[in-house]
């Protein structure tokens, strides 16, 4: 059996695999964000707790012996820590938006251009650089307490495998800080965002991933406080399973829906709306937006586009209106294409939008809506706006080649065949917990462990986009870019 962890935003899950990468079994957890004011904060010993409850559990339900694990999760963020991986304050979720004023700073002056020349990624409010900037002004004593400034990941397995010493991967590194051709940290981009006496925080990077035996203790033994959670707990994983850390969940993702060919993408319709696309060419001249994931290969790249709003839009729009997750599909069949011309800007985010631009203080617009509109009409409209939204995304990343999807989105049919007409090309949906999945394939890469990747990588379906929808849709993606292009006038 083989087992992969996915730390994501909201929801923590692990997932059991056979040997043929047939799933077997999956437990989840719910976890909480904290937002206010423009900051979104998570509780580290939440998350933790909840990483031990379901690998408890899926442990119960498939008894068998472990032969490895994978562990993936949220990127970006700055997830700060001691020297035992136990958090010095609440994790900056990747979603956060009180660095949007460095950021705008950082437009303005240059300096963001510089940095995305250095590394290939467009720095945003909720990127370590930009948080750890405003922490150093505002939260000084944070940082001097801190062992390391991590990412999501790499406290889970620091405290799983009761490592000595905070890492990262590659992948997790790469925004802002790591130059994409030598893999290593580019200390003139630490000069440049003035953290220099910060340095000493940012975790030492394995090349290729770090991997180490789980303790069979929560924390590698240690005991928590009283408020702690996970005293004298066991991690759910027997004691010296092989655990590889990383990479993070949109590559694990790409590994997952077997997207490792040049020009081949993969569209992540989840919490964020990520787009990647394989790549042997490292442009660092191209517009600035979005950035290059190293991978576990040296001299192959994801050009990735995480739009910052994915599900999370739908959700909102869903809450607003009282309409039910299982209702969805009904409805996107009850109003026509253009939704009775209903139309959505689907930035919703609290920092703005990332990519395929950086615009910090972009908010979604919702126009054509009248007393006549109804739920069914601002529900599509809101599908049609992310489906417009990806397409943006994954041009800019440089799509050529076949298009996987996967993430939560792809549990609604009638949202598929809506984004295959507005993307215009055909959907390799690859269902179930790919982020896992993709765990478990670099873990097996990285121990040497002989897995048939394209059987593990299989499509569920392939989604066919109606031509004359197809072509309808192509002419609402050109209104969008300019219904896009007005609302960005306004931010400036």
């Amino acid at each position: 059996m083989y087992v992969g962890i996915d730390v994501g935003t909201s929801t923590v899950k692990a997932a059991a695999f056979d040997g043929t990468g047939r799933e077997l079994a999956v437990e989840a957890r719910p976890v909480g964000l904290d937002l206010r004011g423009g900051t979104v904060e998570q509780d580290m010993e939440e998350v933790y707790a909840a990483v031990l409850d379901v690998l408890t559990a899926l442990t119960a339900r498939v008894p068998g012996p472990v032969e490895l694990a994978g562990l993936t999760g949220q990127g970006d963020g700055v997830w700060l820590v001691d020297a035992a991986g136990r958090p010095v304050r609440p994790a900056a979720s990747w979603m956060d938006g009180r660095a949007h004023g460095l950021v705008d700073g950082w437009l303005a002056d240059g300096t963001w251009e510089t940095v995305f020349r250095r590394t290939g990624g467009a720095m945003f409010p909720g990127s370590p650089g930009p948080l750890l900037v405003w922490l150093d002004r505002h939260e000084p004593k944070s940082l001097d307490t801190a062992a390391a400034a991590v990412y999501c990941k790499d406290m889970v397995f620091q405290r799983l495998t009761g490592g000595r010493r905070a890492v990262t991967d590659v992948s997790d590194a790469s925004m802002p800080f790591l130059d994409p051709r030598t893999r290593r940290y580019d200390n003139r981009v630490v000069e440049l965002l003035g953290l220099t006496h910060r340095r000493g925080l940012l975790a030492q990077v394995s090349d290729p991933v770090a991997t180490g035996e789980t303790t069979g203790a929560a924390d590698g033994g240690a005991h928590d406080g009283p408020d702690g959670g996970t005293a004298d707990r066991g991690t759910g994983l027997p004691p010296g399973t092989p655990l590889a850390n990383g990479p993070y969940d949109l590559p694990a993702c790409a590994l997952g829906a077997g997207v490792t060919e040049p020009g081949d993408g993969l569209l992540i319709v989840g919490t964020c709306l990520a787009s990647l696309v394989a790549t042997t060419e490292l442009d660092l001249a191209g517009e600035p937006a979005g950035l290059f994931i190293s991978t576990d290969r040296p001299g192959h790249w994801l050009r990735a586009m995480p739009a910052m709003v994915g599900t999370a839009a739908l959700d909102w729009v869903l809450g607003t209106t009282g309409v039910r997750h299982a209702e969805v599909d009904g409805l996107l069949a009850a109003t026509p294409p253009g939704a009775h011309g209903v139309r959505v800007l689907p930035y919703f985010a609290p920092s703005g939008e990332r990519a395929p631009f950086v615009e910090p203080r972009l908010r979604a617009e919702l126009t054509g809506v009248s007393l006549e509109s109804t739920p069914a009409d601002l529900i599509r409209a809101t599908c049609e706006g992310i489906g417009y939204a990806a397409r943006h995304c994954l041009a800019a990343a440089g799509l050529t080649g076949t298009l996987a999807v996967c993430g939560g989105g792809t549990r609604s049919p009638a949202w598929m065949r809506l984004l295959a007409d507005v993307l215009g090309r055909p959907l390799r949906v690859v269902e179930g917990e790919v982020g896992a999945r993709g765990a478990v394939l670099a873990a097996a890469g990285r121990y040497g462990v002989p897995l048939d990747a394209a059987a593990w990588t299989e499509p569920t379906q392939v989604v066919e986009p109606d031509p004359a929808r197809a072509a309808y849709y192509t002419k609402g993606y050109e209104e969008h870019l300019e219904r896009l292009e007005r609302a960005r006038r306004l931010c400036r």
